[in-house]
């Protein structure tokens, strides 16, 4: 069996973390306030929203399974930040369906036409 088999199912796996971790409105939401740049406590989430500090807290931990944030102790406190890579490496995956689908919408066109 070649290597490259486990390598591509775990991508598609971790793919698949990413996507399903970022598929809920709450999640996004927290993501979007993570684009600031700067790590930021649960009190800071949670600020402005209906949300308590617990329920911050549990889509945090799987944004971070996901690979999406990580979290480091400052203090008493737990800071978390946006981890890029894994959000950019899903629009990768998606704009590489999107133009796989674009091929084929343009060969259909062009038998079509024939």
């Amino acid at each position: 069996m070649s290597d490259k088999r486990p390598s591509r199912l775990s991508a598609l796996q971790t793919r698949a973390t990413v996507f399903a971790a970022l598929g809920d409105e709450t999640r996004l939401e927290v993501v979007s306030k993570l684009l600031t740049g700067e790590p930021q406590s649960i009190a800071r989430l949670t600020d402005g929203t209906h949300l308590t500090r617990q329920a911050v807290t549990k889509h945090l931990r799987v944004l971070e399974e996901a690979g999406v944030v990580r979290s480091a102790r400052s203090g008493r406190e737990v800071l978390f930040e946006l981890v890029p890579r894994p959000i950019e490496d899903a629009r990768a995956y998606l704009d590489r369906i999107a133009q796989q689908w674009d091929d084929a919408l343009a060969r259909l066109k062009a038998f079509v036409e024939k």
